[in-house]
């Protein structure tokens, strides 16, 4: 028998046995303070404990302005100060009932961080250099191939792209699990992801059930090390860095931790980001402070090795920073909000991608998702230079798609629209073009 998985087994065992003497307590306080409503979470503590109490907390769309977080010794007691995404405290008792629930079991599970199996879709993992019309290339690919993108997520930061993309069996409706349909799937993604020569570091994994979908991107882009990438051939794109990022870490000698300092700009899911690079690059945190009322965040962590030792070199101490900086700008949006949202089809996203790449724009992030028969998506756009998106650029996109269905959420776009349409007017012009495409896309039905 193994004695290595002998043991393993055994720390198993105990770790069950720990929980069951001393289940997880999950306290929800709406008295203590006036802005928020207070969740104290009380478990057994273990690796990733932290992790899948943010995980869970950001999953229901709470907003943390403050976090105290103490896990010395077995036991992990944290405090976090939530509000909901109008920045009101936790009233309704079916959601209270939830956070409850959702914490007990997790902090109860011995399963690994993040991992949720289903056998409803199949997820495609895919990596690789960035460049203008990329995402439009992909989904025309899986359109081609009869598959129904049912929901997805693309990040891109410093020149590289990672997606999370799930599909299902045009015909079937369920996951794709032919070995030589799905090897054929990887090998013409990989195609489009290598058509710049980036053929070393362009990736493609395909699997029947899913990761935490942000939480694995995270872990993408940390493996293909987009934090310390200099090498992009578009240096002439724009990048915002006038968001404030400031990291550092240091030693307190005295008590064996290293003690990181995070200060930027506040924004959602910013402690989700860190707590998760924190927890993928094998630091355990002990103490932590975390303050997000305002502009800005200021977030303290205590930490060590999962070996019980601080940051040992320089060289170390550099690449955590870099790394942390990567996991806050990743998260980072910019460009144009554009939600596209319409009745479902096959090849919408296709249709939708290849418009915006006809008309110059480059999706930075995306999300998307599909509830019950609607397609409910969220694209940032730039130029293809990485620059600000012209208005009449935006309006003419929505004019090809439906002004209906495609909206502008970003109050600086919407005001140069309404000052433009003063300026000129394409009138009946675009009304017919649209209608046309519509009928196209398959978005709208012919009267006949």
């Amino acid at each position: 028998m193994d004695h290595h998985g002998f043991l393993a087994d055994i720390d198993d065992e105990y770790e069950k046995l720990v929980i069951q003497l001393n289940p997880p307590r999950v306290t929800v306080d709406n008295t203590s303070s006036r802005k928020a409503t207070l969740v104290q979470v009380d478990s057994a503590n273990r690796q990733g404990s932290l992790l899948e109490v943010v995980q869970v907390l950001t999953d229901l769309n709470l907003t943390i302005t403050r976090a105290y977080i103490s896990s010395d010794g077995e036991w992990f007691m944290d405090v976090f100060h939530v509000v909901d995404q109008c920045g009101n405290k936790i009233y309704d008792g079916e959601v209270i009932d939830r956070i409850q629930q959702s914490l007990a079991a997790r902090a109860s599970s011995s399963q690994s961080v993040g991992i949720q199996a289903s056998s409803e879709h199949t997820s495609i993992e895919l990596i690789g250099r960035d460049r203008p019309g990329l995402l439009s290339e992909i989904f025309a690919v899986l359109s081609d191939l009869k598959c129904n993108i049912v929901g997805a997520e693309v990040w891109t930061h410093n020149s590289r792209m990672a997606s999370v993309v799930y599909i299902k069996d045009e015909e079937s409706g369920g996951p794709i699990d032919d070995g030589d349909r799905i090897g054929n799937i990887k090998r013409l993604l990989r195609y489009i992801l290598v058509g710049d020569g980036d053929k070393r570091s362009a990736k493609t994994a395909i699997s029947v059930g899913v990761t935490h979908t942000q939480r694995r991107l995270h872990q993408m882009l940390y493996a293909d090390r987009d934090y310390d990438r200099d090498d992009t051939k578009r240096e002439h794109v724009s990048v915002d860095r006038s968001k404030l990022v400031v990291v550092s870490v240091e030693n307190c000698t005295e008590k064996g931790y290293s003690m990181v300092n995070v200060r930027c700009d506040d924004r959602p899911k910013l402690l989700f980001d860190t707590v998760c690079t924190l927890t993928d690059m094998q630091y355990v945190v002990f103490h932590a402070t975390v303050i997000a009322e305002g502009p800005e965040a200021y977030q303290e962590y205590y930490i060590r090795h999962v070996d019980g030792s601080p940051i040992s070199s320089e060289g170390e101490r550099q690449r955590l920073v870099l790394c942390l900086e990567a996991a806050i700008r990743r998260g980072n949006t910019e460009g144009v909000r554009l939600e596209l949202c319409c009745e479902d089809r096959v090849g919408l996203l296709s249709d939708a991608t290849r418009i915006f790449r006809e008309n110059g724009l480059s999706v930075t992030r995306a999300e998307v998702a599909t509830r019950g028969s609607r397609a409910v998506n969220v694209f940032y756009v730039t130029d293809s230079s990485g620059n600000p998106v012209n208005s009449r650029t935006i309006e003419a996109v929505r004019n090809e798609i439906g002004q209906a269905i495609l909206q502008v959420k970003d109050e600086m776009h919407t005001k140069a629209s309404a000052e433009d349409s003063g300026k000129f007017s394409l009138g009946s012009l675009f009304r017919s073009r649209s209608e046309k495409l519509l009928h196209n896309l398959g978005l709208i039905r012919s009267s006949s």
